[in-house]
């Protein structure tokens, strides 16, 4: 027998399979995390869908992102739970239009 041979044996190579793996999926969440759209403050909240909290009649809060704002529509009145689209952002309240 040779002084650097070795037996391949089950655990072995369930260590290797493993580590493989592992090593694939980190490269996978680097390339996505890569690929990912940067977000760079408010004025990046424009074309996006945002639900209404209140009744806009013409202002009232909507939810954007997970977060309560302040929105204002020029639409007559727009209903609780609707879902709206963001114009524009004016200080800390949203411009909003009903989403078609």
């Amino acid at each position: 027998m040779d002084m650097f041979s070795f037996e391949m044996t089950g655990p072995i190579i369930a260590v290797i399979i493993l580590a493989v793996a592992f090593i694939v999926v980190v490269i996978f969440a680097i390339i996505k995390g890569q690929r990912r759209k940067l977000s760079a403050g408010i004025e990046d909240m424009i074309g996006k869908t945002a639900k209404t909290h209140t009744v806009l009649n013409p202002s009232g809060t909507v939810v954007a992102e997970g977060e309560l704002w302040n929105a204002t529509t020029n639409d007559s009145l727009i209903e609780a739970d609707t879902e709206v689209v963001i114009n524009g952002v004016h200080g800390l309240t949203l411009q909003v239009t009903k989403k078609l």
